[in-house]
């Protein structure tokens, strides 16, 4: 419904404000009838959302500055709470063909109480992931991963 002028001032339909009052109520009755903590739901998820793709950039960025294999493209992508990295193998150590295979495996709170980051790198023989190293901070275990002296990420 439109709005209608009066004597050169503009007036809104009663309708529209009734309208919009009613909605007003439905939302805040849908919002009561919630489980306690069900509202903010939503916004932690979009929180935890912005968490992970910070961090998928942070280990974008630092892939970029990393010793071994820099012609290809790793791929970082959300695994549970942290991030795995997986890449083309360019040795054909472990896949003749040149396949995609996992790298790392980056996971929050595995250790120190809940707190800190462990490292993981796959291994290919067994079919599983082997810790490497653990840290309260990323960096030094993202450092390790670029640096990988002993070939054990990047193999």
């Amino acid at each position: 419904m439109k709005a209608r002028c009066v004597g050169g001032a503009q007036v809104r339909p009663l309708r529209l404000q009734r309208e919009s009052r009613q909605r007003l109520q439905t939302l805040r009755a849908r919002r009561r009838d919630m489980p306690s903590g069900a509202a903010s739901d939503g916004a932690s998820a979009v929180s935890a959302g912005r968490v992970m793709a910070l961090l998928i950039r942070q280990v974008q960025r630092v892939l970029v500055e990393r010793s071994r294999y820099r012609y290809v493209k790793p791929r970082v992508l959300p695994e549970g709470e942290g991030v795995r990295i997986e890449s083309p193998c360019c040795s054909r150590n472990i896949d003749r063909s040149g396949g995609v295979i996992d790298i790392a495996l980056l996971q929050p709170g595995t250790s120190r109480g809940g707190r800190g980051w462990t490292l993981f790198a796959r291994d290919h023989a067994a079919g599983c992931w082997a810790a490497q190293a653990e840290d309260q901070a990323l960096q030094p275990l993202l450092t390790l991963l670029c640096q990988d002296p002993k070939r054990v990420f990047w193999p």
